[in-house]
């Protein structure tokens, strides 16, 4: 997959959808696509996808121009929604051989890959019953299932675990390696950080319309400043300010950059380290007794993908 320059600008918005986005994805890649709502990456998959049209810039999927032969793009990739948007009134099967028949594949050989593909899905035995009776779960297989029966490239999940149990979303990750091990190239759109981190060989970070961040996970991790972390739980003086106290633990020497965590209760402070995260709750804790605050937690940890993603985007709500 190759994108160049690519931009989308609807009338009468002030700014550019996509704005000048470039990057490839090689065959057998797990690449993941992320950004916060309204960073535009869901209108980048529309373009690769062939559902929007772009404004300028090139996009190739499986070597085919997506604007200029949107028929034939479509016959080499496949989507899987957040949302099922299967027919709930036929049969597994009869979803996956319909949607098979729709793309030209022949009757002996849509039954050969339905009976195949329900089987590798853990749906061999509920194949004759009817999708309504499905759970979230065996319709999220299924719905992988129906994207691999006209034999794609390149299979496009949004949100692929989005409300399942931990055993289905475990199921639906290793099926999503098999597609890499398999050759085939998988473009994921996620908010869920750790499975980014689980499963794609490379990100791409968008916001406001922009590609910010393009390597693996690692090398991304590897990027923020610090080499571990710390969240300190603090019950301040009711004369003191957060940003005070933020402030005094960020004029730590050990302490690279220091941020609070949006998600707390009361005052989580986050640093990010230079220094053993261990030795440093000493410090820590003097600082906040001299300012006559009190340390009423602390979780030592190390930088993740998701530590890059809000240092790239930022904190506020979309």
């Amino acid at each position: 997959m190759e994108v160049t320059e690519l931009v989308k600008r609807y009338p009468g918005r002030p700014v550019d959808a996509v704005s000048g986005v470039s990057f490839t994805v090689d065959r057998g890649e797990v690449f993941g696509l992320l950004g916060p709502n309204g960073a535009g990456k869901t209108t980048t998959i529309g373009v690769l996808t062939t559902r929007v049209l772009p404004t300028g810039g090139t996009a190739r999927v499986a070597g085919v121009d997506v604007a200029a032969d949107p028929v034939t793009a479509r016959s080499r990739l496949s989507v899987v929604p957040q949302r099922s948007n299967l027919d709930r009134s036929l049969t597994a099967r009869q979803n996956l051989v319909f949607h098979a028949a729709y793309h030209g594949v022949g009757r002996a050989e849509r039954n050969r890959r339905a009976d195949d593909l329900l089987e590798r899905l853990g749906l061999g035995d509920r194949g004759g019953d009817k999708v309504d009776d499905y759970s979230g779960g065996m319709a999220q297989r299924l719905l992988i299932a129906r994207a691999l029966m006209h034999a794609p490239q390149v299979v496009f999940l949004d949100e692929p675990s989005t409300g399942l149990d931990p055993q289905a979303r475990l199921f639906v990750w290793d099926k999503v390696r098999e597609l890499r091990a398999d050759g085939i190239t998988v473009v994921l759109t996620t908010h869920d950080m750790e499975e980014a981190a689980a499963l794609a060989d490379r990100v791409g970070i968008m916001d406001r319309g922009r590609l910010l961040a393009l390597d693996t996970p690692a090398a991304l991790t590897r990027s923020l400043p610090g080499s571990a972390t710390l969240d300190v739980d603090v019950e301040r003086a009711a004369d003191d300010t957060d940003e005070a106290v933020l402030a005094a633990l960020a004029a730590l020497p050990q302490a690279e950059r220091v941020e609070p965590v949006a998600d707390a209760a009361g005052l989580r402070a986050r640093l990010y380290l230079s220094a053993d995260a261990a030795t440093t709750v000493g410090p820590v804790s003097e600082v906040l007794t001299a300012r006559g605050a009190r340390l009423t937690g602390v979780r030592l940890g190390e930088p993740s993908l998701e530590d890059v993603f809000l240092s790239l985007t930022g904190r506020e709500l979309r």
